[in-house]
């Protein structure tokens, strides 16, 4: 397939590179021009903790000249997706599925908005990736399974053949007829290590061992599922520890959360889709949400404090 990634950062990077190992015609997006410029020097290095492979895929930071895409993915900043849709529409045609596999809940609408539904499937993934340097990614695929569906629940013809392309290449992949369930079992996953990785700078190998943040963070993913309950989300997951294992599993010691990747880098959070969505939920329904709230409104302000820095530079 002819598969362009709206939005190639380290998951981007990580899963576009992984079709394109597979012998898919692979395209990054990403505005990151230091990553464009190594990967059209040295190729994508592809770093799994034991392997480091080189793959040749297009990239660029933009689309024009570039042909239609069979299957584009969204990877970009739930804040970013209404603008990023809107650039990539000259890749976007009549026969382009458009599949979202961004954090948090609701993107999927702001696509339809630009593009209209029918084109729009979504997903969830646990294949998680980090950008060492421009050009070379830290990514994990072993048992990190992904879940897509189509929004109707039906299972299609176009939904079945992008599970098969994504198994193939090695990523776990399920088909779902109730994808809003599993975004929300994703979110469970968000909220356990999200604003906590974010706040103590801590990746997932010190964050998952340390005795003080592991109760707490189940206690985070208990508001979530209660929330999810009583919204009426049909969420298969009981143990709020299970998302909090789950998150950390798998991938190598120093692994950052996608939330604390982007404090590191001076840059806005997800924090709105993820935490926000839960305090959100919490407050239609009337499921108290602290530990969340309280979560939520400290990255809020480590990104007000983070904002304020680059000002003074």
């Amino acid at each position: 397939m002819n598969v362009v990634v709206i939005g190639a950062g380290s998951l981007g990077s990580a899963i576009g590179g992984t079709l394109s190992l597979a012998g898919h015609r692979v395209l990054l997006v990403t505005r990151n021009e230091a990553h464009v410029a190594a990967i059209r020097a040295e190729g994508l290095r592809l770093d799994d903790g034991d392997t480091v492979r080189t793959v040749a895929v297009d990239v660029d930071t933009g689309y024009a000249g570039h042909d239609l895409a069979d299957l584009a993915i969204v990877l970009v900043k739930s804040f970013d997706t209404e603008a990023a849709i809107r650039a990539a529409r000259p890749v976007i045609g009549e026969r382009t599925t458009v599949l979202t596999l961004q954090n948090g809940v609701g993107c999927e609408e702001l696509i339809a908005d630009v593009v209209g539904a029918e084109p729009v499937v979504a997903g969830r993934t646990f294949v998680g990736g980090r950008i060492v340097e421009p050009g070379l990614v830290e990514y994990g695929i072993a048992g990190r399974r992904t879940t897509i569906g189509e929004l109707d629940g039906r299972r299609s013809e176009r939904i079945a053949h992008i599970a098969d392309m994504f198994g193939d290449a090695g990523m776990q992949t399920d088909v779902s007829d109730d994808i809003r369930s599993m975004m929300w079992e994703k979110l469970f996953v968000n909220v356990a290590t999200g604003a906590w990785s974010a706040l103590t700078r801590l990746p997932y190998g010190e964050l998952s061992v340390h005795p003080d943040v592991e109760p707490m963070a189940i206690a985070t993913v208990a508001e979530a599922m209660a929330v999810a309950r009583a919204l009426d989300v049909a969420v298969s997951t009981t143990d709020p520890a299970e998302p909090w294992r789950r998150a950390w599993d798998g991938l190598p010691y120093g692994f950052q959360a996608s939330m604390l990747q982007s404090v590191m880098k001076g840059s806005r959070t997800e924090v709105d889709v993820m935490h926000g969505a839960v305090c959100r939920g919490g407050r239609e329904t009337g499921v108290p949400t602290p530990i969340n709230d309280t979560l939520w409104a400290a990255v809020r302000g480590l990104e007000r404090h983070l904002t304020l820095a680059d000002d003074t530079t």
